[in-house]
């Protein structure tokens, strides 16, 4: 079982930058591939970016340049670098977690999630 706890949402006008965290339970952390999804209201839940237990990283083509993933294995952590956010950005934010170790996009393919955390970015 792993525990998923994302901080660092806020509000925030167009073009500023924020850092998302998201704090993992469990003792096989590095194993797994992480990733970040964000849903607005009344719309999906849609893929952010994704960072496999090797390093590799891949992001949706609506972040790519602006956000970063990355991954501490020691301290059990994930975050999401987002700079020149857009008001589009506004969204809850989720960490996954998967132990696939070929997840990717799709939300099926993660197996626990986090609580969420908002993100407003105004014009």
């Amino acid at each position: 079982q792993v525990q998923l706890v994302e901080s660092g949402g806020g509000l925030v006008q167009a073009g500023a930058s924020l850092r998302l965290s998201c704090a993992a339970s469990g003792r096989t952390f590095s194993s797994y591939t992480m990733g970040w999804f964000r849903q607005a209201p009344g719309k999906n839940r849609d893929f952010v970016a994704v960072i496999r237990s090797g390093g590799s990283t891949y992001y949706a083509d609506s972040v790519k340049g602006r956000f970063t993933i990355s991954r501490d294995n020691a301290k059990n952590t994930v975050s999401l670098q987002m700079n020149s956010l857009k008001p589009e950005d506004t969204a809850v934010y989720y960490c996954a977690a998967s132990r696939f170790i070929g997840a990717m996009n799709w939300a099926y393919e993660y197996d626990y999630w986090g609580q969420g955390t908002q993100v407003t970015v105004s014009a």
